[in-house]
């Protein structure tokens, strides 16, 4: 009986759309994208250990229409190299918003459409930039960990935070995430200009073509960019002498965003107020300079990990999945552009 389950279930599987799945991420699949693993057939070369995998995937190459790319660990690079070996692909649906790790150029050439996470990360990625700056600026962290070895009644009161409201805050990219840090600030007073690669004619907030420029005029820098070959080391030595010794830098993007070793040159060497990380060039590596920093807050790539934004994410991917295999328009498409 146990048997003919065991077929009856391979069965239903073979009957099933095929996906593949690349990639790593610490949960297993069946955990972290349940309805996938029941809607879809998946193949993936992680389940054949001994398969070396690019012969694995030419062995399944003309059955492949979809890639599934998870994020999390050491994400899989969808190169030229991967592309090439399955020629019949058609769509890959990337399981998080950032797509650096794909050929998007090779990918354009080659007819393949690329979806994201869209917007389902915007708000809590929002949320923890504004509470990265609210952090640096007012010492909470520093704060706390100053209560709690017990120096409070032997040293006194803490020394002064700065505060949020009137702060000019540089937002460099103005997409989804960045308008929503925008519309946050905004609440708390203070004034948003920003960078992009073209100016929103949307958008009334003064717009600078040239990051130094926007650093010299800014009290804190909110990165909520993609990483390209364009942005990376965006915020190099000459933004962060034009932000300053009182400016803030708050990094919710991407840790290649930041020329990582100037940074730490800067902050340790007091030419820059502050930092708010939540992502580092070498993950989970963190420069070990910054530790006794109480002007530097660190998070471990966290801003996108809540319960709900989780859930809105595999409701999205089964989503995308669901309309490609019903030729219907998919739901966050990448633009190549």
């Amino acid at each position: 009986m146990a048997d003919e389950k065991l077929i009856d279930h391979h069965t239903e599987q073979a009957d099933l759309p095929v996906v593949l799945v690349l990639g790593s991420h610490p949960c297993p699949l069946p955990t972290y994208l349940p309805k996938v693993v029941q809607k879809f057939n998946i193949l993936s070369p992680y389940d054949s250990p001994t398969t070396p995998i690019h012969e694995f995937l030419i062995t399944h190459a003309q059955e492949i229409r979809v890639l599934l790319c998870l994020r999390g660990g050491i994400a899989i690079s969808i190169n030229q190299e991967i592309l090439n070996c399955l020629p019949s692909l058609e769509c890959i649906v990337n399981v998080g918003t950032g797509v650096n790790h794909i050929d998007l150029t090779a990918c354009k050439h080659k007819g393949i459409v690329v979806t994201n996470a869209g917007t389902v990360f915007s708000d809590d990625v929002a949320d923890y930039a504004v509470a990265l700056l609210l952090d640096v600026l007012r010492s909470i962290s520093a704060s706390n960990r100053y209560v709690r070895s017990g120096l409070w009644p032997i040293q006194g009161e803490y020394s002064l935070g700065h505060k949020v409201g009137g702060k000019r805050v540089g937002i460099i990219g103005l997409g989804s995430i960045g308008s929503e840090v925008a519309k946050r600030l905004q609440a708390f007073g203070c004034s948003i200009a920003y960078n992009s690669r073209k100016k929103k004619e949307s958008v009334s907030f003064p717009y600078y073509s040239n990051v130094t420029d926007l650093a010299a005029n800014s009290d804190a820098l909110i990165l909520c960019c993609a990483l390209t070959e364009e942005t990376h080391h965006i915020i190099n030595k000459d933004v962060l002498s034009a932000l300053g010794k009182e400016g803030v830098v708050i990094n919710i993007g991407r840790g290649a965003l930041i020329d990582e070793k100037e940074l730490v040159r800067c902050l340790v060497q007091g030419e820059i107020g502050g930092a708010g990380l939540d992502v580092f060039e070498n993950e989970p590596n963190v420069p070990k300079e910054l530790f006794e920093l109480d002007n530097v807050v660190m998070t471990p790539h966290s801003a996108v990990r809540t319960p709900e934004s989780f859930s809105a994410l595999h409701e999205l991917t089964v989503a995308n999945l669901e309309a490609f295999f019903s030729n219907k328009p998919l739901l966050s498409p990448v633009n190549y552009e």
